[in-house]
């Protein structure tokens, strides 16, 4: 077999694989809506937790409409029932009304990041539960967190809807925090080796499209509204109902039947099913090889992948590149686009942060064909300095906006290209590198690890950072940037490049005697340019 009929059939996609990755991601489909859908309605739901709580909300600017008579104020600014239901009722006279607002600024952070302190706590347990209950067994367990948790939002109205909401943003991000790790790990699992980048991106790809659903539809004309708002919260239960029946007809990861069962004809016949007519004994052979690694050492604990050495480099790798996902700054435009154009001078800030979720998706898309032809490394530093230029941008045209009028769409493109070069390597490339970087004895808990640094560092950006925003003013993104310039030299000189290799291949350059990143893809190619 010449070497084009080689990689074609190395590539075959069969129905059986399109199948199970697309009902795998649908668990990343239902992240990214947990993450955009709290920001459309902000001012809706600050107004009913306002009239819940008898207290004023804050003016953030950050309105859902396009209506200029539907800005909510602070009651005693304007006559009480003077724009269409969204006011809050006078305040207590007995309250502290310079207090009140920061007390409903408390629990709106708390209703966005709560959602993070989920992922946390669950994604300790995603190798235990995938190893406990295989990778398909899981998915569907896990998915009555995700139904739960939006019934607790879809009734918010029923009950205190800020302790409704709260809690069910938690219970939807105990999910997440399982999913986030159970996908990723039975996708690299069941992808042909040629094809795992590209599927890997697809993670990325699926929360950007739940980010932009749950925009359009957070439209006041929509769901956006004070009387919609709960179902809009709730919606994503059904892509978990669906996924709940579409896992039904998945199969189990052979790699898992494999070297964690020991069933070899069950592999076999689960191969058959993902690869079609290809056949399965090349991937049997690479199993066997690397179940021979994993029985040569104990199973790796938590604690083992941080006391043992051989770890470490891989380790730290994996959790800087979460780190610099999270850290990037990327959340806090996903959190707060609204807010933000509205600051930089965007007449309607709604329809500017649905274009952001249009241009998300769609570079989101062709980072899925880039990924597997420029490399991992490569796009993860390019992305990484794109985002860096794009924040100094964005913090020149804030500073300036009040002295020159045409900053804003400075601003605003800013914003564009910071999300366009998050989407070329930052934002999908962490999902499946960690997955890369270890074979199948630690991958579990280094999964975990760096699904808890992950969802840490989403907790930290979603809770602190309308405060930061509040003290630093329009110099906020000066952080970021200066973040960024930090991920960018630790990527350039510790992130190996992982396209094309196997598992055992890229563990391999982790037992080699340490040498700069930059070195050892260099010695990769020399070694192994067909497989690069």
């Amino acid at each position: 077999m010449d070497k084009k009929s080689k990689m074609q059939a190395e590539k075959h996609l069969t129905g059986t694989l399109v199948l199970s990755v697309f009902t795998a991601v649908l668990g990343f489909f239902q992240y990214g809506y947990g993450l955009g859908v709290i920001n459309a309605p902000q001012k809706v739901i600050e107004a009913h937790y306002g009239r819940v709580l008898g207290i004023a909300p804050l003016d953030r600017h950050a309105t859902n409409t396009s209506r200029e008579d539907s800005t909510i104020t602070v009651p005693g600014t304007e006559p009480w029932g003077s724009t269409e239901g969204t006011l809050v009722p006078p305040a207590d006279p007995g309250k502290d009304l310079t207090t009140s607002p920061h007390i409903l600024t408390m629990y709106w952070s708390l209703s966005v990041s709560v959602f993070a302190v989920g992922g946390m706590i669950s994604s300790f347990t995603v190798g235990w539960i995938g190893d406990r209950l295989g990778r398909v067994k899981a998915m569907l367990v896990v998915n009555v967190l995700s139904i739960a948790g939006n019934l607790l939002m879809g009734l918010a109205k029923f009950g205190p809807s800020h302790m409704l909401i709260i809690a069910g943003r938690a219970v939807t991000g105990l999910y997440c925090g399982l999913s986030s790790g159970l996908v990723p790990m039975y996708v690299s699992e069941i992808s042909p080796t040629a094809l795992r980048g590209a599927l890997g991106t697809l993670h990325q790809l699926a929360i950007v499209t739940g980010i932009l659903i749950s925009q359009v539809l957070g439209l006041d004309f929509l769901l956006g509204n004070d009387e919609m708002w709960p179902l809009l919260l709730g919606l994503s239960g059904v892509a978990a109902l669906l996924q709940f029946f579409l896992l039904l007809l998945c199969p189990e990861s052979p790699r898992y039947l494999y070297i964690k069962l020991g069933k070899v004809q069950e592999a076999k016949k689960s191969l058959k099913r993902l690869r079609g007519n290809c056949d399965p004994m090349k991937e049997i052979a690479e199993m066997d090889k690397e179940k021979q690694e994993a029985s040569s050492e104990k199973k790796v604990s938590i604690r083992q992948l941080f006391t043992s050495s051989k770890y470490w480099q891989a380790v730290i790798v994996a959790l800087m590149v979460q780190i610099a996902q999270q850290f990037s700054g990327i959340n806090a435009i996903f959190y707060y686009s609204t807010n933000i154009f509205e600051r930089a001078g965007v007449d309607q800030p709604i329809y500017a942060t649905i274009g952001v979720g249009v241009v998300n998706t769609v570079f989101t898309v062709i980072s899925v064909f880039l990924v597997e032809k420029a490399g991992r490394r490569s796009l993860f530093l390019a992305g990484l300095m794109g985002m860096l230029i794009s924040a100094v941008a964005m913090t020149v045209g804030l500073v300036l906006l009040s002295q020159f009028a045409w900053m804003s769409y400075v601003s605003m493109v800013a914003i564009f290209l910071f999300v366009i070069f998050f989407e070329v390597g930052p934002g999908p490339i962490p999902w499946f590198i960690v997955a890369e970087l270890f074979s199948q004895g630690p991958r579990p808990a280094a999964i975990a690890v760096a699904g808890f640094c992950n969802w840490a560092c989403n907790f930290i950006v979603g809770m602190c950072f309308q405060y930061i925003a509040d003290l630093c003013g329009p110099y906020v993104f000066v952080i970021f940037a200066a973040l960024l310039l930090v991920f960018f030299l630790f990527a350039y000189f510790k992130v190996p490049e992982t396209k094309g290799k196997s598992f055992e291949e890229i563990a391999a350059v982790f037992r080699r005697k340490k040498l700069p990143a930059k070195a050892m893809t260099e010695l990769e190619e020399l070694q192994g340019s067909e497989e690069a």
